[in-house]
């Protein structure tokens, strides 16, 4: 006897334990559609109205330090920070997947929560400090 398992089962369940798992459980959702929101809004700007062909180091440096220029390092920031927290919390689900030994697991988020905290920092450091 075969057993049909339907696509919502498959689904990462809400947990009901609370903390931190049930924080990143409802992160992830409202960071995807966060993101789905500015990253249409990003690919709209540049490259529909600016044009791939037209985004130039000067397109960039006018866009960061013109007079809308907090309103597009914030932002920036944003699509930075909502994209890579997004896809490292959920390596860090494909982890607890397949990684069962818990000091492995916990050696493995620990170096993806240290790459994301570093390539964040990096990102935030670069759009804040920038002067044309």
């Amino acid at each position: 006897m075969t057993t049909r398992v339907s696509r919502l089962t498959l689904a990462r369940q809400r947990p009901m334990k609370g903390g931190f798992e049930t924080f990143s459980w409802y992160f992830m959702r409202v960071s995807g559609a966060l993101l789905l929101l500015i990253a249409v809004l990003h690919l709209m700007i540049m490259h529909v109205y600016i044009g791939v062909e037209n985004i130039t180091f000067a397109v960039v440096a006018e866009r960061w330090t013109g007079t809308w220029g907090p309103f597009w390092r914030v932002y920036d920031l944003a699509l930075l920070t909502f994209g890579l927290v997004h896809g490292f919390n959920g390596l860090r689900w494909v982890i607890d997947d397949y990684i069962h030994r818990p000091g492995w697991n916990a050696a493995f988020k620990a170096i993806v929560g240290i790459l994301a905290t570093i390539v964040i920092m990096m990102g935030a450091y670069i759009i804040f400090s920038f002067q044309a």
